[in-house]
């Protein structure tokens, strides 16, 4: 299976295992590109130290391509970016910020470099500042999201009808036919989150694996759009800002109730009532914890058969 994403990454097939906050440590990102995908660590919740001591861990455990992820609204990006550079990671998605801030810094490194956006627009500024390819995640994705509320299968043709640069599909996407359906609406390839959130591989604690795969249809919804808008699992702290908003809320209150460390608490630390566990709507078709390498074996033979499907139809 070979395209733009298979020879921009040098890897075997067009899937990235996204950079996800208290999930994707160096385990599940070189279980990730030893499974001949791109597998990324996500440095959103790592200090500077910790971050590199999982890229040497990953280089380590895998001689294919990794990348690392890195939210630039976080603080100490300097010390981040440096860290990449010096450990020779090759290949840095950015989010949350302007991609003009580190793209070209980056590129000069030899870095490959993608932005992850939410609407046409950011997609458009991504490829003005030079990225090597963008993600387009839609409305249905898990964690930080966009105000536009635009989903995959809405967005993923506006971009591409704008964009010349490779096309990377996320939200919403766990299986092959989702992946299919996606390319056929014009990406050359998929990012991945939720469904690897439930892996053996993923750094999330066992309880917030368990209530992923007990999800059924509408178990997260998105909230605290005035602060950063992010898709969580209905539990006690989601219900919490509901009741705030429904005695009319200020954004300093918002703050005040979500604190420090509330991402770290539920999905790492595995607190299922206080904690913030964010995870995507498809969260309700993921029904059991697998190995990454199992996953993506998965994916690309429902891939495979989705493809079988499509060419028997006749019109």
């Amino acid at each position: 299976m070979s395209n733009r994403i298979t020879s921009l990454f040098n890897i075997k097939y067009p899937i990235i295992q996204a950079g996800m906050i208290w999930n994707s440590g160096w385990r599940l990102a070189s279980a990730a590109s030893n499974a001949g995908v791109l597998g990324l660590i996500g440095a959103g919740s790592m200090y500077p130290d910790i971050l590199r001591e999982h890229i040497q861990k990953c280089k380590k455990a895998t001689s294919n391509p990794f990348g690392v992820n890195v939210p630039m609204l976080y603080p100490n990006i300097e010390e981040i970016m440096d860290i990449i550079v010096e450990e020779d990671v090759k290949i840095v998605f950015t989010s949350a910020g302007n991609p003009k801030t580190w793209t070209n810094w980056l590129k000069e490194r030899g870095i490959t470099v993608v932005h992850v956006v939410s609407s046409v627009k950011f997609a458009l500024k991504a490829q003005e500042a030079g990225v090597d390819a963008v993600v387009a995640e839609g409305f249905e994705a898990g964690g930080h999201n966009g105000r536009e509320e635009t989903t995959t299968l809405t967005l993923i043709p506006m971009v591409k009808e704008q964009l010349s640069v490779p096309l990377i599909a996320a939200g919403g996407i766990a299986t092959g036919q989702a992946m299919l359906a996606t390319m056929i609406l014009g990406a050359d390839g998929v990012q991945v989150g939720s469904r690897f959130v439930a892996s053996e591989e993923s750094s999330a604690h066992e309880h917030f694996k368990k209530i992923v795969v007990d999800s059924k249809e509408g178990a997260t919804q998105l909230t605290l759009k005035e602060l950063a808008p992010v898709r969580l699992i209905k539990n006690k702290f989601f219900n919490d800002i509901q009741t705030l908003y429904q005695k009319g809320t200020t954004p300093d209150e918002l703050k005040e109730l979500l604190g420090r460390a509330r991402s770290k608490r539920g999905m790492f630390e595995g607190d299922l009532q206080e904690g913030e566990l964010e995870i995507g709507q498809i969260s309700g078709l993921i029904h059991e914890v697998k190995s990454t390498t199992q996953i993506v074996e998965d994916m690309i033979s429902e891939f495979r058969d989705a493809v079988k499907r499509i060419e028997s139809v006749k019109l």
